[in-house]
Protein backbone atom coordinates (compact mmCIF):
# COMPACT_ATOMS: atom_id res chain seq x y z
CA UNK A 1 0.00 0.00 0.00
CA UNK A 2 1.20 3.55 -0.75
CA UNK A 3 2.78 5.26 2.30
CA UNK A 4 0.21 8.07 2.43
CA UNK A 5 -2.67 5.61 2.75
CA UNK A 6 -1.04 2.95 4.93
CA UNK A 7 -3.02 4.05 7.99
CA UNK A 8 -5.27 6.82 9.21
CA UNK A 9 -2.33 8.48 10.95
CA UNK A 10 -0.23 8.25 7.80
CA UNK A 11 -3.01 9.88 5.81
CA UNK A 12 -3.23 12.66 8.38
CA UNK A 13 0.49 13.20 7.96
CA UNK A 14 0.05 13.38 4.19
CA UNK A 15 -2.84 15.84 4.41
CA UNK A 16 -0.76 18.10 6.65
CA UNK A 17 1.78 18.29 3.81
CA UNK A 18 -0.82 18.92 1.07
CA UNK A 19 0.36 22.45 0.28
CA UNK A 20 3.95 21.32 -0.25
CA UNK A 21 3.01 18.26 -2.24
CA UNK A 22 0.68 20.36 -4.39
CA UNK A 23 3.47 22.82 -5.13
CA UNK A 24 5.67 19.94 -6.33
CA UNK A 25 3.11 17.91 -8.24
CA UNK A 26 0.67 20.42 -9.75
CA UNK A 27 3.07 21.74 -12.37
CA UNK A 28 5.06 18.54 -12.86
CA UNK A 29 5.28 17.55 -16.51
CA UNK A 30 6.23 14.29 -18.12
CA UNK A 31 8.09 13.80 -21.37
CA UNK A 32 6.80 12.09 -24.47
CA UNK A 33 9.18 9.19 -23.92
CA UNK A 34 7.99 8.74 -20.34
CA UNK A 35 4.34 8.67 -21.41
CA UNK A 36 5.15 6.15 -24.14
CA UNK A 37 7.24 3.82 -21.97
CA UNK A 38 7.36 4.15 -18.17
CA UNK A 39 3.84 5.51 -17.69
CA UNK A 40 2.23 3.20 -20.22
CA UNK A 41 3.92 0.19 -18.61
CA UNK A 42 1.76 0.72 -15.52
CA UNK A 43 -1.15 -0.82 -17.40
CA UNK A 44 0.71 -4.12 -17.69
CA UNK A 45 -0.36 -5.58 -21.03
CA UNK A 46 -0.15 -3.28 -24.06
CA UNK A 47 -3.32 -2.44 -25.94
CA UNK A 48 -3.41 -4.25 -29.28
CA UNK A 49 -2.64 -2.11 -32.35
CA UNK A 50 -5.44 -3.28 -34.64
CA UNK A 51 -7.11 -0.11 -35.96
CA UNK A 52 -6.64 1.60 -39.34
CA UNK A 53 -7.84 4.95 -40.66
CA UNK A 54 -11.09 3.39 -41.87
CA UNK A 55 -11.83 2.33 -38.30
CA UNK A 56 -11.05 5.84 -37.02
CA UNK A 57 -13.26 7.53 -39.60
CA UNK A 58 -16.08 5.14 -38.68
CA UNK A 59 -15.56 5.77 -34.97
CA UNK A 60 -15.46 9.53 -35.52
CA UNK A 61 -18.66 9.56 -37.55
CA UNK A 62 -20.35 7.15 -35.16
CA UNK A 63 -19.36 9.25 -32.17
CA UNK A 64 -20.63 12.51 -33.65
CA UNK A 65 -23.75 11.61 -35.61
CA UNK A 66 -25.95 10.58 -32.70
CA UNK A 67 -29.23 11.80 -31.30
CA UNK A 68 -27.95 15.33 -30.75
CA UNK A 69 -28.43 16.48 -34.33
CA UNK A 70 -32.06 15.30 -34.29
CA UNK A 71 -32.80 17.62 -31.35
CA UNK A 72 -30.37 20.54 -31.43
CA UNK A 73 -31.10 21.39 -35.08
CA UNK A 74 -34.74 22.20 -34.44
CA UNK A 75 -34.19 24.35 -31.37
CA UNK A 76 -31.33 26.29 -32.91
CA UNK A 77 -33.17 26.90 -36.19
CA UNK A 78 -36.45 27.98 -34.59
CA UNK A 79 -35.09 30.18 -31.79
CA UNK A 80 -31.62 31.34 -32.83
CA UNK A 81 -30.57 31.10 -36.49
CA UNK A 82 -33.60 30.58 -38.69
CA UNK A 83 -32.85 29.06 -42.11
CA UNK A 84 -29.23 30.20 -41.61
CA UNK A 85 -28.84 27.16 -39.36
CA UNK A 86 -26.97 25.80 -42.38
CA UNK A 87 -24.26 28.43 -41.88
CA UNK A 88 -24.29 27.81 -38.12
CA UNK A 89 -23.40 24.16 -38.73
CA UNK A 90 -20.64 25.19 -41.13
CA UNK A 91 -19.11 27.56 -38.53
CA UNK A 92 -19.37 24.94 -35.78
CA UNK A 93 -17.78 22.44 -38.17
CA UNK A 94 -14.89 24.82 -38.89
CA UNK A 95 -14.31 25.26 -35.16
CA UNK A 96 -14.37 21.49 -34.68
CA UNK A 97 -11.98 20.97 -37.61
CA UNK A 98 -9.45 23.45 -36.21
CA UNK A 99 -9.61 21.71 -32.85
CA UNK A 100 -9.23 18.38 -34.63
CA UNK A 101 -6.00 19.63 -36.23
CA UNK A 102 -4.65 20.52 -32.77
CA UNK A 103 -5.58 17.07 -31.48
CA UNK A 104 -3.95 15.44 -34.50
CA UNK A 105 -0.52 17.01 -33.93
CA UNK A 106 -0.49 15.74 -30.37
CA UNK A 107 -1.93 12.32 -31.23
CA UNK A 108 0.71 11.66 -33.90
CA UNK A 109 3.57 12.71 -31.61
CA UNK A 110 2.09 11.04 -28.53
CA UNK A 111 0.03 8.01 -29.64
CA UNK A 112 -1.25 6.98 -26.21
CA UNK A 113 -4.78 6.45 -24.94
CA UNK A 114 -4.96 9.55 -22.74
CA UNK A 115 -6.13 12.06 -25.33
CA UNK A 116 -6.36 15.60 -23.92
CA UNK A 117 -5.21 14.44 -20.47
CA UNK A 118 -1.86 13.24 -21.81
CA UNK A 119 -1.42 16.27 -24.07
CA UNK A 120 -1.94 18.70 -21.19
CA UNK A 121 0.18 16.64 -18.79
CA UNK A 122 3.25 16.87 -21.00
CA UNK A 123 2.62 20.60 -21.55
CA UNK A 124 1.05 22.29 -18.51
CA UNK A 125 1.51 19.66 -15.82
CA UNK A 126 -0.49 17.25 -13.73
CA UNK A 127 -3.08 19.56 -12.14
CA UNK A 128 -4.31 21.20 -15.36
CA UNK A 129 -4.43 17.78 -17.01
CA UNK A 130 -6.42 16.27 -14.15
CA UNK A 131 -9.00 19.09 -14.09
CA UNK A 132 -9.68 18.83 -17.81
CA UNK A 133 -9.57 15.04 -17.92
CA UNK A 134 -11.85 14.57 -14.92
CA UNK A 135 -14.37 17.06 -16.25
CA UNK A 136 -14.37 15.41 -19.66
CA UNK A 137 -14.94 11.95 -18.16
CA UNK A 138 -17.91 13.27 -16.19
CA UNK A 139 -19.28 14.90 -19.35
CA UNK A 140 -19.08 11.52 -21.06
CA UNK A 141 -20.81 9.71 -18.18
CA UNK A 142 -23.71 12.13 -17.83
CA UNK A 143 -24.27 12.60 -21.55
CA UNK A 144 -24.13 8.84 -22.18
CA UNK A 145 -26.71 8.27 -19.44
CA UNK A 146 -28.99 10.93 -20.93
CA UNK A 147 -28.59 9.61 -24.48
CA UNK A 148 -29.24 6.05 -23.32
CA UNK A 149 -32.54 7.16 -21.79
CA UNK A 150 -33.46 8.90 -25.04
CA UNK A 151 -33.03 5.54 -26.80
CA UNK A 152 -36.29 4.45 -25.17
CA UNK A 153 -38.15 7.39 -26.70
CA UNK A 154 -36.65 7.06 -30.19
CA UNK A 155 -37.26 3.32 -30.27
CA UNK A 156 -40.89 4.07 -29.49
CA UNK A 157 -41.03 6.42 -32.47
CA UNK A 158 -39.54 3.69 -34.66
CA UNK A 159 -42.06 1.00 -33.71
CA UNK A 160 -45.05 3.27 -33.08
CA UNK A 161 -45.38 2.53 -29.35
CA UNK A 162 -45.50 4.96 -26.42
CA UNK A 163 -42.42 3.40 -24.87
CA UNK A 164 -41.89 6.21 -22.37
CA UNK A 165 -45.17 5.27 -20.71
CA UNK A 166 -45.01 1.49 -21.12
CA UNK A 167 -41.31 0.75 -20.66
CA UNK A 168 -40.52 3.14 -17.82
CA UNK A 169 -41.65 2.47 -14.27
CA UNK A 170 -42.62 5.21 -11.84
CA UNK A 171 -41.61 4.69 -8.22
CA UNK A 172 -43.69 6.65 -5.75
CA UNK A 173 -41.80 8.25 -2.90
CA UNK A 174 -38.78 9.28 -4.97
CA UNK A 175 -38.41 12.94 -5.97
CA UNK A 176 -39.43 14.06 -9.43
CA UNK A 177 -36.67 13.57 -11.95
CA UNK A 178 -35.41 10.50 -10.09
CA UNK A 179 -38.57 8.41 -9.91
CA UNK A 180 -38.84 6.94 -13.42
CA UNK A 181 -36.79 3.78 -13.86
CA UNK A 182 -35.59 3.00 -17.37
CA UNK A 183 -34.37 -0.63 -17.50
CA UNK A 184 -34.00 -0.50 -21.30
CA UNK A 185 -31.38 2.26 -21.01
CA UNK A 186 -29.51 0.13 -18.46
CA UNK A 187 -29.57 -2.89 -20.79
CA UNK A 188 -28.16 -0.80 -23.64
CA UNK A 189 -25.32 0.53 -21.47
CA UNK A 190 -24.41 -2.90 -20.05
CA UNK A 191 -24.43 -4.65 -23.44
CA UNK A 192 -22.17 -2.01 -24.97
CA UNK A 193 -19.90 -2.17 -21.91
CA UNK A 194 -19.42 -5.90 -22.39
CA UNK A 195 -18.71 -5.31 -26.08
CA UNK A 196 -15.94 -2.76 -25.48
CA UNK A 197 -14.43 -5.00 -22.79
CA UNK A 198 -14.29 -7.96 -25.15
CA UNK A 199 -12.39 -6.42 -28.07
CA UNK A 200 -11.63 -2.97 -29.46
CA UNK A 201 -11.41 -4.29 -33.03
CA UNK A 202 -14.74 -6.10 -32.74
CA UNK A 203 -16.24 -2.96 -31.21
CA UNK A 204 -14.97 -1.05 -34.23
CA UNK A 205 -16.57 -3.59 -36.58
CA UNK A 206 -19.87 -3.28 -34.73
CA UNK A 207 -19.60 0.50 -34.92
CA UNK A 208 -18.91 0.37 -38.67
CA UNK A 209 -22.01 -1.80 -39.23
CA UNK A 210 -24.24 0.43 -37.08
CA UNK A 211 -22.79 3.61 -38.58
CA UNK A 212 -23.27 2.40 -42.16
CA UNK A 213 -26.89 1.58 -41.38
CA UNK A 214 -27.36 4.91 -39.63
CA UNK A 215 -25.84 6.85 -42.53
CA UNK A 216 -28.23 5.18 -44.95
CA UNK A 217 -31.12 6.59 -42.92
CA UNK A 218 -29.44 10.01 -42.79
CA UNK A 219 -29.02 10.09 -46.56
CA UNK A 220 -32.66 9.00 -46.94
CA UNK A 221 -33.79 11.91 -44.73
CA UNK A 222 -31.69 14.35 -46.77
CA UNK A 223 -33.06 13.12 -50.10
CA UNK A 224 -36.66 13.18 -48.92
CA UNK A 225 -36.17 16.69 -47.53
CA UNK A 226 -34.82 18.07 -50.80
CA UNK A 227 -37.53 16.23 -52.76
CA UNK A 228 -40.47 17.27 -50.60
CA UNK A 229 -39.11 20.63 -49.44
CA UNK A 230 -39.67 24.05 -50.98
CA UNK A 231 -37.00 26.69 -51.60
CA UNK A 232 -39.35 29.45 -50.46
CA UNK A 233 -39.14 28.12 -46.89
CA UNK A 234 -35.54 29.32 -46.77
CA UNK A 235 -36.72 32.94 -46.75
CA UNK A 236 -40.43 32.93 -45.84
CA UNK A 237 -41.74 32.23 -42.30
CA UNK A 238 -45.05 30.48 -41.66
CA UNK A 239 -46.45 33.57 -39.92
CA UNK A 240 -44.93 36.69 -41.57
CA UNK A 241 -46.95 39.01 -39.33
CA UNK A 242 -45.33 37.61 -36.17
CA UNK A 243 -41.83 36.63 -37.25
CA UNK A 244 -39.20 38.30 -39.48
CA UNK A 245 -38.47 36.85 -42.88
CA UNK A 246 -35.34 36.33 -44.92
CA UNK A 247 -32.50 33.87 -44.70
CA UNK A 248 -31.12 35.71 -41.64
CA UNK A 249 -34.21 36.51 -39.55
CA UNK A 250 -32.10 36.85 -36.37
CA UNK A 251 -29.17 38.59 -38.01
CA UNK A 252 -25.51 37.62 -38.02
CA UNK A 253 -25.54 37.26 -34.25
CA UNK A 254 -28.14 34.53 -34.53
CA UNK A 255 -25.81 32.51 -36.74
CA UNK A 256 -23.12 32.41 -34.06
CA UNK A 257 -25.61 31.70 -31.27
CA UNK A 258 -26.88 28.82 -33.38
CA UNK A 259 -23.31 27.60 -33.90
CA UNK A 260 -22.79 27.47 -30.12
CA UNK A 261 -26.07 25.59 -29.67
CA UNK A 262 -25.36 22.94 -32.32
CA UNK A 263 -21.69 22.48 -31.43
CA UNK A 264 -22.63 19.60 -29.13
CA UNK A 265 -23.50 17.67 -32.29
CA UNK A 266 -19.75 17.54 -33.05
CA UNK A 267 -18.79 16.21 -29.64
CA UNK A 268 -17.37 12.73 -30.10
CA UNK A 269 -14.43 13.11 -32.47
CA UNK A 270 -12.11 13.74 -29.54
CA UNK A 271 -12.79 10.16 -28.46
CA UNK A 272 -10.97 9.06 -31.62
CA UNK A 273 -7.72 10.54 -30.29
CA UNK A 274 -7.95 8.22 -27.27
CA UNK A 275 -7.69 5.27 -29.67
CA UNK A 276 -4.20 6.37 -30.79
CA UNK A 277 -2.53 3.67 -28.71
CA UNK A 278 -4.41 1.03 -30.71
CA UNK A 279 -3.68 2.40 -34.20
CA UNK A 280 -1.32 0.48 -36.48
CA UNK A 281 0.21 3.51 -38.20
CA UNK A 282 -0.42 6.69 -36.17
CA UNK A 283 1.39 9.01 -38.60
CA UNK A 284 -0.86 8.01 -41.51
CA UNK A 285 -4.08 6.87 -39.88
CA UNK A 286 -4.70 9.52 -37.20
CA UNK A 287 -4.71 12.66 -39.43
CA UNK A 288 -7.07 10.98 -41.90
CA UNK A 289 -9.26 9.47 -39.21
CA UNK A 290 -9.74 12.55 -37.02
CA UNK A 291 -9.89 15.33 -39.62
CA UNK A 292 -11.66 13.20 -42.23
CA UNK A 293 -14.49 12.25 -39.90
CA UNK A 294 -15.07 15.90 -38.89
CA UNK A 295 -15.13 17.03 -42.53
CA UNK A 296 -17.60 14.30 -43.57
CA UNK A 297 -19.89 15.00 -40.62
CA UNK A 298 -19.86 18.76 -41.32
CA UNK A 299 -21.11 18.14 -44.86
CA UNK A 300 -23.80 15.76 -43.60
CA UNK A 301 -24.98 18.22 -40.94
CA UNK A 302 -25.21 21.11 -43.41
CA UNK A 303 -27.24 18.95 -45.79
CA UNK A 304 -29.53 17.80 -42.96
CA UNK A 305 -30.04 21.40 -41.84
CA UNK A 306 -30.83 22.48 -45.40
CA UNK A 307 -33.25 19.59 -45.77
CA UNK A 308 -35.14 20.55 -42.61
CA UNK A 309 -35.16 24.27 -43.46
CA UNK A 310 -36.73 23.47 -46.83
CA UNK A 311 -39.33 21.13 -45.36
CA UNK A 312 -40.74 23.51 -42.74
CA UNK A 313 -40.59 27.31 -42.28
CA UNK A 314 -38.22 28.07 -39.43
CA UNK A 315 -40.92 29.45 -37.12
CA UNK A 316 -43.02 26.28 -37.49
CA UNK A 317 -40.22 23.82 -36.61
CA UNK A 318 -40.82 21.50 -33.67
CA UNK A 319 -37.94 22.12 -31.27
CA UNK A 320 -38.09 18.63 -29.71
CA UNK A 321 -38.37 16.40 -32.78
CA UNK A 322 -37.90 18.58 -35.87
CA UNK A 323 -37.37 15.88 -38.48
CA UNK A 324 -40.07 13.51 -37.27
CA UNK A 325 -42.70 16.23 -36.83
CA UNK A 326 -42.01 17.56 -40.32
CA UNK A 327 -43.74 14.49 -41.75
CA UNK A 328 -46.43 13.87 -39.14
CA UNK A 329 -49.81 14.81 -40.48
CA UNK A 330 -48.51 14.90 -44.03
CA UNK A 331 -50.75 12.87 -46.32
CA UNK A 332 -49.11 9.56 -47.05
CA UNK A 333 -45.78 10.53 -45.48
CA UNK A 334 -46.34 9.78 -41.82
CA UNK A 335 -44.29 6.58 -42.13
CA UNK A 336 -41.14 8.67 -42.60
CA UNK A 337 -41.34 9.58 -38.88
CA UNK A 338 -40.93 5.90 -38.06
CA UNK A 339 -37.93 5.67 -40.39
CA UNK A 340 -36.36 8.67 -38.69
CA UNK A 341 -36.91 6.99 -35.32
CA UNK A 342 -35.05 3.91 -36.55
CA UNK A 343 -32.15 6.01 -37.85
CA UNK A 344 -31.92 7.96 -34.61
CA UNK A 345 -31.92 4.70 -32.61
CA UNK A 346 -28.90 3.44 -34.55
CA UNK A 347 -27.22 6.82 -34.08
CA UNK A 348 -27.73 6.61 -30.32
CA UNK A 349 -26.09 3.19 -30.19
CA UNK A 350 -23.04 4.31 -32.17
CA UNK A 351 -22.58 7.52 -30.19
CA UNK A 352 -22.77 5.66 -26.87
CA UNK A 353 -20.39 2.95 -28.11
CA UNK A 354 -17.72 5.43 -29.22
CA UNK A 355 -18.14 7.60 -26.13
CA UNK A 356 -17.72 4.59 -23.85
CA UNK A 357 -14.58 3.55 -25.71
CA UNK A 358 -13.18 7.05 -25.23
CA UNK A 359 -14.17 7.53 -21.60
CA UNK A 360 -12.62 4.21 -20.55
CA UNK A 361 -9.30 5.15 -22.14
CA UNK A 362 -9.31 8.59 -20.55
CA UNK A 363 -9.83 7.03 -17.13
CA UNK A 364 -7.21 4.35 -17.82
CA UNK A 365 -4.50 6.92 -18.51
CA UNK A 366 -5.58 9.18 -15.63
CA UNK A 367 -5.11 6.10 -13.43
CA UNK A 368 -1.63 5.59 -14.89
CA UNK A 369 -0.77 8.98 -13.39
CA UNK A 370 -2.01 7.62 -10.02
CA UNK A 371 -4.34 10.59 -9.45
CA UNK A 372 -7.19 8.04 -9.36
CA UNK A 373 -6.84 4.43 -8.12
CA UNK A 374 -4.13 2.68 -10.14
CA UNK A 375 -6.12 -0.54 -10.60
CA UNK A 376 -8.29 1.34 -13.12
CA UNK A 377 -5.22 1.54 -15.39
CA UNK A 378 -4.88 -2.21 -15.86
CA UNK A 379 -5.24 -3.67 -19.34
CA UNK A 380 -6.57 -7.24 -19.42
CA UNK A 381 -4.00 -9.61 -20.95
CA UNK A 382 -6.62 -11.67 -22.80
CA UNK A 383 -8.64 -8.85 -24.38
CA UNK A 384 -5.97 -6.09 -24.52
CA UNK A 385 -8.62 -3.61 -23.34
CA UNK A 386 -8.89 -1.47 -20.16
CA UNK A 387 -11.48 -3.75 -18.59
CA UNK A 388 -11.46 -2.24 -15.09
CA UNK A 389 -12.03 1.31 -16.32
CA UNK A 390 -14.69 0.14 -18.79
CA UNK A 391 -16.63 -1.83 -16.16
CA UNK A 392 -16.43 0.96 -13.57
CA UNK A 393 -17.67 3.68 -15.90
CA UNK A 394 -20.23 1.37 -17.51
CA UNK A 395 -21.70 0.54 -14.12
CA UNK A 396 -21.74 4.20 -13.07
CA UNK A 397 -23.40 5.26 -16.31
CA UNK A 398 -26.00 2.49 -16.05
CA UNK A 399 -26.87 3.46 -12.46
CA UNK A 400 -27.37 7.10 -13.43
CA UNK A 401 -29.39 6.16 -16.51
CA UNK A 402 -31.67 3.92 -14.45
CA UNK A 403 -32.84 6.51 -11.93
CA UNK A 404 -32.13 9.97 -13.23
CA UNK A 405 -34.30 11.70 -15.79
CA UNK A 406 -31.41 13.73 -17.12
CA UNK A 407 -33.01 16.50 -19.09
CA UNK A 408 -29.47 17.52 -19.86
CA UNK A 409 -29.49 20.89 -21.49
CA UNK A 410 -27.50 20.84 -24.70
CA UNK A 411 -25.18 23.58 -23.43
CA UNK A 412 -24.36 21.61 -20.28
CA UNK A 413 -22.75 18.93 -22.41
CA UNK A 414 -21.01 21.49 -24.61
CA UNK A 415 -19.19 23.63 -22.06
CA UNK A 416 -16.77 21.03 -20.72
CA UNK A 417 -15.74 19.94 -24.20
CA UNK A 418 -15.27 23.51 -25.47
CA UNK A 419 -13.06 24.19 -22.45
CA UNK A 420 -10.90 21.14 -23.20
CA UNK A 421 -10.59 22.12 -26.86
CA UNK A 422 -9.53 25.61 -25.75
CA UNK A 423 -6.87 24.13 -23.47
CA UNK A 424 -5.52 21.79 -26.18
CA UNK A 425 -5.19 24.69 -28.66
CA UNK A 426 -3.20 26.65 -26.06
CA UNK A 427 -1.08 23.59 -25.37
CA UNK A 428 -0.15 23.18 -29.06
CA UNK A 429 1.23 26.72 -29.21
CA UNK A 430 3.00 26.48 -25.86
CA UNK A 431 4.64 23.18 -26.74
CA UNK A 432 5.86 24.45 -30.13
CA UNK A 433 7.39 27.64 -28.72
CA UNK A 434 8.62 26.53 -25.28
CA UNK A 435 11.22 23.91 -24.51
CA UNK A 436 11.56 23.40 -20.78
CA UNK A 437 15.00 24.36 -19.55
CA UNK A 438 16.22 25.93 -22.79
CA UNK A 439 13.72 28.67 -23.72
CA UNK A 440 12.05 31.48 -21.79
CA UNK A 441 8.36 30.55 -21.38
CA UNK A 442 7.15 34.06 -20.51
CA UNK A 443 6.75 35.52 -24.04
CA UNK A 444 4.54 32.59 -25.02
CA UNK A 445 2.59 32.63 -21.76
CA UNK A 446 1.99 36.40 -22.00
CA UNK A 447 0.84 36.08 -25.62
CA UNK A 448 -1.62 33.29 -24.77
CA UNK A 449 -2.99 35.27 -21.84
CA UNK A 450 -3.34 38.50 -23.83
CA UNK A 451 -4.90 36.72 -26.82
CA UNK A 452 -7.45 34.98 -24.58
CA UNK A 453 -8.31 38.25 -22.81
CA UNK A 454 -8.83 39.93 -26.19
CA UNK A 455 -11.16 37.11 -27.23
CA UNK A 456 -13.04 37.39 -23.92
CA UNK A 457 -13.43 41.17 -24.34
CA UNK A 458 -14.77 40.67 -27.88
CA UNK A 459 -17.21 38.00 -26.68
CA UNK A 460 -18.51 39.98 -23.69
CA UNK A 461 -19.06 43.03 -25.87
CA UNK A 462 -20.84 40.96 -28.52
CA UNK A 463 -23.13 39.34 -25.97
CA UNK A 464 -23.94 42.03 -23.44
CA UNK A 465 -23.83 45.36 -25.24
CA UNK A 466 -27.16 46.17 -26.92
CA UNK A 467 -27.60 45.34 -30.58
CA UNK A 468 -27.94 49.00 -31.41
CA UNK A 469 -24.85 49.89 -29.40
CA UNK A 470 -23.60 52.11 -32.19
CA UNK A 471 -20.09 53.49 -32.35
CA UNK A 472 -19.12 52.36 -28.84
CA UNK A 473 -19.89 48.70 -29.49
CA UNK A 474 -18.18 48.86 -32.87
CA UNK A 475 -15.12 50.42 -31.25
CA UNK A 476 -14.86 47.72 -28.57
CA UNK A 477 -15.40 44.88 -31.05
CA UNK A 478 -12.92 46.29 -33.54
CA UNK A 479 -10.38 47.12 -30.84
CA UNK A 480 -10.53 43.62 -29.35
CA UNK A 481 -10.21 41.94 -32.76
CA UNK A 482 -7.34 44.23 -33.81
CA UNK A 483 -5.54 43.68 -30.49
CA UNK A 484 -5.82 39.90 -30.89
CA UNK A 485 -4.63 40.01 -34.51
CA UNK A 486 -1.75 42.38 -33.69
CA UNK A 487 -0.54 40.24 -30.78
CA UNK A 488 -0.66 37.19 -33.06
CA UNK A 489 1.44 38.91 -35.73
CA UNK A 490 4.01 40.22 -33.24
CA UNK A 491 4.31 36.84 -31.54
CA UNK A 492 4.65 34.95 -34.83
CA UNK A 493 7.35 37.32 -36.09
CA UNK A 494 9.36 37.84 -32.89
CA UNK A 495 9.25 34.53 -31.04
CA UNK A 496 10.98 31.58 -32.75
CA UNK A 497 9.65 28.05 -32.49
CA UNK A 498 11.52 25.92 -29.98
CA UNK A 499 10.73 22.63 -31.70
CA UNK A 500 9.51 21.39 -35.05
CA UNK A 501 7.22 18.34 -35.10
CA UNK A 502 9.05 15.34 -36.50
CA UNK A 503 6.07 13.49 -37.96
CA UNK A 504 3.04 15.73 -38.54
CA UNK A 505 2.54 19.36 -37.65
CA UNK A 506 -0.14 22.01 -37.86
CA UNK A 507 0.21 24.30 -40.88
CA UNK A 508 0.36 28.09 -40.49
CA UNK A 509 1.54 27.99 -36.89
CA UNK A 510 0.46 29.82 -34.73
CA UNK A 511 -2.49 31.11 -36.79
CA UNK A 512 -4.56 27.91 -36.88
CA UNK A 513 -4.55 27.14 -33.13
CA UNK A 514 -5.01 30.87 -32.36
CA UNK A 515 -8.18 30.96 -34.45
CA UNK A 516 -9.32 27.82 -32.63
CA UNK A 517 -8.71 29.57 -29.28
CA UNK A 518 -10.69 32.63 -30.38
CA UNK A 519 -13.63 30.60 -31.69
CA UNK A 520 -13.76 28.37 -28.60
CA UNK A 521 -13.76 31.41 -26.30
CA UNK A 522 -16.47 33.03 -28.43
CA UNK A 523 -18.71 29.95 -28.36
CA UNK A 524 -18.11 29.51 -24.62
CA UNK A 525 -19.23 33.08 -24.08
CA UNK A 526 -22.55 32.43 -25.79
CA UNK A 527 -23.55 29.66 -23.38
CA UNK A 528 -25.99 30.23 -20.53
CA UNK A 529 -25.45 30.77 -16.81
CA UNK A 530 -26.51 27.26 -15.66
CA UNK A 531 -23.75 25.84 -17.84
CA UNK A 532 -21.13 27.76 -15.91
CA UNK A 533 -22.68 26.86 -12.56
CA UNK A 534 -22.48 23.15 -13.45
CA UNK A 535 -18.96 23.56 -14.77
CA UNK A 536 -17.92 25.36 -11.61
CA UNK A 537 -19.42 22.67 -9.37
CA UNK A 538 -17.66 19.85 -11.23
CA UNK A 539 -14.40 21.75 -11.24
CA UNK A 540 -14.67 22.39 -7.48
CA UNK A 541 -15.39 18.70 -6.88
CA UNK A 542 -12.36 17.75 -9.00
CA UNK A 543 -10.10 20.14 -7.07
CA UNK A 544 -11.24 18.72 -3.72
CA UNK A 545 -10.70 15.15 -4.96
CA UNK A 546 -7.22 16.02 -6.20
CA UNK A 547 -6.25 17.67 -2.90
CA UNK A 548 -7.61 14.81 -0.75
CA UNK A 549 -6.46 11.88 -2.87
CA UNK A 550 -4.81 12.58 -6.22
CA UNK A 551 -1.86 14.70 -5.13
CA UNK A 552 -0.92 12.20 -2.39
CA UNK A 553 -1.22 9.10 -4.56
CA UNK A 554 0.75 10.82 -7.30
CA UNK A 555 3.42 11.95 -4.83
CA UNK A 556 3.77 8.41 -3.46
CA UNK A 557 4.12 6.95 -6.95
CA UNK A 558 6.47 9.54 -8.44
CA UNK A 559 8.53 10.97 -5.59
CA UNK A 560 8.53 8.65 -2.58
CA UNK A 561 11.27 6.70 -4.29
CA UNK A 562 13.48 9.78 -3.85
CA UNK A 563 13.06 9.67 -0.04
CA UNK A 564 15.13 7.55 2.25
CA UNK A 565 13.77 4.26 3.57
CA UNK A 566 13.63 5.81 7.07
CA UNK A 567 11.56 8.72 5.77
CA UNK A 568 9.04 6.39 4.09
CA UNK A 569 8.65 4.32 7.28
CA UNK A 570 8.13 7.45 9.37
CA UNK A 571 5.55 8.74 6.89
CA UNK A 572 3.61 5.49 7.15
CA UNK A 573 3.81 5.68 10.97
CA UNK A 574 3.03 9.40 10.94
CA UNK A 575 6.16 10.21 12.97
CA UNK A 576 8.07 13.49 12.61
CA UNK A 577 11.08 13.17 10.32
CA UNK A 578 13.24 15.47 8.23
CA UNK A 579 13.62 13.82 4.83
CA UNK A 580 16.53 14.14 2.46
CA UNK A 581 14.85 16.93 0.55
CA UNK A 582 14.49 19.05 3.69
CA UNK A 583 10.78 18.40 4.21
CA UNK A 584 9.45 17.66 7.69
CA UNK A 585 6.65 15.08 7.80
CA UNK A 586 4.42 15.15 10.83
CA UNK A 587 0.79 14.77 11.93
Amino acid sequence: MAPSFASLRAYGCAVAETHRRFSRRAGSVTTTNEEMSRVRARSGTDMARTLRWTDLVGLGIGGMVGAGVFVSTGRAARDLSGPAIIVSYAIAGLCALLSAFCYTEFAVELPVAGGAFSYLRVTFGEFAAFLTGANLVMEYVFSNAAVARSFTAYLGTAIGVETEEKWRFTISGLPNGFNKLDPLAVCVILMLTLCICYSTKDSSKLNLALTATHLSFILFIIMIGFWRGEWKNLTRPAWPAKHPGGFLPYGVGGIFKGAAAVYMSYIGYDAVSTMAEEVKSPVKDIPIGVSGSVAIVTVLYCLMAASMAMLVPYDAIDGEAPFSSAFKGSDGWGWVSNVIGVGASFGILTSILVSMLGQARYLCVIARAHVVPARLAKVHPATSTPVNASLFLGGLTAAIALFTDLNVLLNLVTIGTLFVFYMVANAVIYRRYVSVGSTNPWPTAIFLLFFSLSAIAFTLCWRFLPTGGGAFKTFILSGSAVAAAASLCVFGLCVPQAREPELWGLPLMPVVPAISIFLNVFLLGLLDRPSYIRFGLFTAFSVVFYLLYGVHASFDAEECGELSAEAQICISLAQPVVAGDGWTYKV
